[in-house]
């Protein structure tokens, strides 16, 4: 009895000494603003004031920025994320774990359909008389392609369904590439394991499919010089499961020895002669490096462009990997976000009057949510 009553006593002590230290810990260690694991920004330190306390907003806030800023939170969140994987789990942060170490999000039916199709129609209304030939490119996702690679239990994807009935309800002129990459999915990689984009790969594969469409010859990729840049790329999907122990992605860039490039920024007035940007490859969100990063419009001019053509390209960041593929057949191409040009793609294709050719591309899965969506009219 008294060695049961000592060892109570010291485990006691030794609990409450552990506390204390992670107390210490937690109120003297510095605070992050971003967590380059999660990519995203971290919670900040409520303002302490009547009404937030009474609302019951500054209770909340505090707890969120206590969860945020706990000590050790990686590796504690790493470990919770192993042992639910180890005892079946396949889901985690609507992400699943997938065959061959894919991490595949999971797909929803869009909610907001009708407001999609509203602006899309508006744009086209508005642009279709111009004589300029405009297309709409709906990418589907791993969840589609890679539905082999899914857990049993995972629901069916309805990506190119939903596609198929917004290219009819629009009446623009698809570019249904899911063949493609259904083919393709056997040649190669088409998707990064932890990321929700296409790997360049991929990209090439949509690129064709756009040039079927054009009638355009593409440039065969064993013409064009390949370089892996990173075998280090740990993407959205691992930021939101916290596996850190995870095997990361390669990210593979394409340069086409004939092009001679003059890249420009418009927000930035940055000039360059690359469409990469490879100082990102020192940063977690590495995908960036493809047209480095975000901008709202971008003006890409090649010399040796065998025509005269001009692209307005309105795009989410799928497009930022296919751009390398596309440079080569025109001589100028308008590549707009427009998440953040807020002038309209219509008015400026009013006022550009060489523009020859549109294309909008966007991937099914942000279709819904993404605000460049309302932008595009």
């Amino acid at each position: 009895m008294i060695i049961d009553e000592k060892v109570r006593k010291y485990t006691a002590r030794l609990l409450g000494a552990g506390i204390l230290v992670l107390a210490v810990w937690f109120v003297l260690a510095p605070k992050k603003e971003f967590s380059e694991n999660e990519n995203r920004y971290l919670t900040k330190m409520p303002s302490f004031t009547a009404k937030t306390v009474f609302s019951g907003e500054y209770t909340e806030s505090l707890s969120d920025w206590i969860a945020d800023h706990f000590p050790m939170r990686d590796l504690f969140m790493g470990v919770k994320t192993e042992v639910e994987i180890v005892s079946g789990r396949r889901e985690i942060n609507r992400i699943y774990i997938g065959e061959d170490n894919y991490l595949i999000e999971r797909y929803e039916a869009p909610e907001n359909t009708e407001r999609i199709t509203d602006t899309l129609v508006k744009f086209y209304d508005r642009v279709k008389d111009t004589g300029v030939d405009v297309r709409l490119m709906l990418v589907p996702t791993a969840v589609t392609i890679y539905e082999d690679k899914l857990p049993a239990y995972a629901p069916e994807a309805d990506q190119m369904e939903t596609a198929k009935l917004l290219y009819e309800a629009t009446g623009i002129p698809a570019v249904d590439c899911s063949e493609k990459l259904l083919a393709g999915a056997q040649e190669g990689q088409i998707y990064y394991r932890t990321d929700h984009h296409w790997t360049t790969f991929g990209a090439y594969l949509g690129y064709t499919a756009y040039c079927e469409e054009e009638g355009i010859e593409p440039v065969p990729l064993e013409a064009l010089e390949a370089e892996t840049v990173t075998e280090e790329f740990a993407g959205t999907l691992y930021s939101k499961v916290n596996d850190y122990t995870h095997m990361k992605d390669a990210i593979t860039v394409y340069t086409n020895p004939e092009d001679r490039l003059r890249v420009t920024y418009e927000d930035t007035g940055e000039v360059s002669d690359s469409l990469y940007n490879f100082d990102y490859l020192q940063e977690k969100d590495k995908y960036s490096l493809f047209l480095n990063n975000i901008h709202p419009l971008v003006e890409i001019e090649n010399e040796t462009a065998p025509s005269d053509d001009v692209l307005m390209l309105i795009k989410d960041s799928y497009a930022n990997s296919m751009v390398p593929f596309l440079t080569h057949h025109y001589k100028k191409i308008y590549v707009f976000d427009t998440r953040y040009y807020k002038d309209g793609p219509s008015s400026f294709l009013e006022e550009h009057g060489e523009v020859t050719d549109v294309l909008i591309l966007y991937n099914m899965n942000t279709l819904d949510g993404d605000t460049g969506i309302r932008g595009i009219y």
